[in-house]
């Protein structure tokens, strides 16, 4: 059984951005686990697994363009199904 069902990955491109503010907002908006944001103030990845990964999406564009965006079902997956 799968408690967070979708990773999520995206990246973030702005200005000034800060991979720790980043994180906290996520964590603190978000249920999920096995997160990591990483990057420089250009550019962060984020890797998450929840089960909201539109409403993170929705959200997290106020830090920048958000792009090269993955959502795979890792339910799926383990069912060995295309996630």
């Amino acid at each position: 059984m799968i408690k967070f069902r979708y990773d999520t990955q995206l990246l973030i491109e702005g200005e000034n951005l800060d991979e720790d503010v980043i994180k906290e907002y996520i964590e603190s908006n978000f249920e999920g686990d096995s997160l990591v944001c990483a990057g420089d103030d250009e550019l962060i990845k984020v890797h998450f697994h929840t089960n909201e990964p539109w409403d993170l999406l929705k959200e997290i564009r106020k830090y920048g363009e958000v792009f090269d965006i993955v959502i795979e079902d890792m339910d799926r997956q383990s069912r060995g199904l295309k996630g």
